[in-house]
C-alpha cells in the first residue's frame, strides 16, 4: 500500500513539474512576443506613421535644392523630392530648417527623422550615418564662353584663366590642370566675367551651372567638359532605422519608375540629373 501511495505522489509531482514548464514556455512566448511588438513600435518608421509627418531637416537657404521663393515658401528640388517621398509614405512632410553646421548634430539629436539637403554620400559620413540610395548626381565642369573654340577639356586649361573662388574644391582642381587663378567671391561673379571674356573658363558644380541656364537660357556659356569624378547625394538618418531607409528607397524607386522624378528634375534643372 505504501508503495503505491509513494509511485502516486511521484507522479502527481512529476505532472505539476511539467505542468509548471508548459506554462513558463508559454509566459518567455509571450514576453519574447511583447517584446518584439514593443520593438516593432519602438522603430522610427512606425513613429513616422503613427505621428503622419516625416521631420525632415534642411537649410532653406541654398538655391536651388532647398530655399524661399519670392512668395516666402519653402521650396527647391530637395525640398519637393522630399514632400514627393513622404506622399508616398502617406505622411505629410514637415520641415525643420537650420544651418549646415547645426543639421548633423540636429539629426543625432533626433530633432529630425533625416535631411534633405544635397548631402554628399561620403565614406566617412557612412561611418556614422545610413543613406537612401542617390538620387542626384553632380560633377566639375569646364564652363566657356559660348564663342570659345580652342578649350574642350580640363587638359586645355593650362595657362588659361580661370575664375574660381580661391578656397574652393573648384580651385583646387584648377591649379591641379596649371590654370592662372583669378579670384571671385562665388559663382555669379564668375559668370560675369566670362561673358565679358575677362577670363576664359570657370570650373563649377554642373548642377549650378543647369540651374543658372534654366533660368537665362540665353546666357553666352557653355560647359564644355565633365570630370571623371562625380559626386551621389541621398537623404541622410541616424544608423539603426533601417526600416525607414528602405520605406523611403522603395518610395524612391516608385517616383523614378513613373516618370515623377524626371519630371521634378527637368523643372530644376532642364534635364535628368540622377545619373
Amino acid at each position: 500500500m505504501k508503495k503505491i501511495l509513494s509511485m502516486v505522489a511521484l507522479l502527481f509531482a512529476f505532472t505539476t513539474v511539467l505542468a509548471a514548464c508548459g506554462a513558463a514556455d508559454q509566459n518567455n512566448e509571450e514576453t519574447a512576443g511583447e517584446e518584439e511588438a514593443a520593438e516593432a513600435s519602438d522603430s522610427l518608421l512606425a513613429k513616422v506613421q503613427a505621428e503622419g509627418k516625416l521631420l525632415i531637416g534642411t537649410e532653406g537657404t541654398y538655391p536651388p535644392f532647398t530655399f524661399h521663393d519670392e512668395s516666402g515658401e519653402l521650396t527647391g528640388f530637395d525640398v519637393e523630392l522630399a514632400r514627393e517621398v513622404a506622399d508616398r509614405l502617406g505622411v505629410e512632410a514637415e520641415f525643420m530648417e537650420t544651418q549646415w553646421d547645426a543639421m548633423f548634430a540636429g539629426l543625432d539629436a533626433e530633432r529630425f527623422d533625416m535631411i534633405a539637403n544635397q548631402v554628399g554620400i561620403r565614406e566617412d559620413r557612412l561611418e556614422k550615418y545610413d543613406f537612401s540610395d542617390h538620387y542626384i548626381t553632380s560633377t566639375a565642369v569646364v564652363v566657356t564662353h559660348e564663342d570659345n573654340e580652342e578649350i574642350n577639356s580640363f587638359e586645355d586649361i593650362e595657362g588659361k584663366k580661370s575664375a574660381q573662388s580661391l578656397t574652393s574644391n573648384y580651385a583646387d582642381l584648377a591649379r591641379e590642370y596649371n590654370a592662372e587663378i583669378v579670384g571671385v567671391d562665388g559663382f555669379n561673379q564668375a559668370i560675369e566675367l566670362l561673358n565679358s571674356k575677362r577670363v576664359d573658363v570657370t570650373i563649377n558644380d554642373n548642377l549650378s551651372v543647369l540651374d543658372f541656364l534654366n533660368n537665362r537660357p540665353n546666357a553666352p556659356i557653355k560647359m564644355v567638359a565633365e570630370h571623371e569624378d562625380a559626386a551621389q547625394s541621398g537623404f541622410m538618418f541616424r544608423k539603426g532605422n533601417e526600416e525607414l531607409v528602405e520605406a523611403v528607397n522603395e518610395a524612391l524607386a516608385e517616383i523614378i519608375e513613373d516618370g515623377t522624378y524626371e519630371d521634378i528634375s527637368k523643372k530644376w534643372f532642364g534635364e535628368d540629373v540622377l545619373n
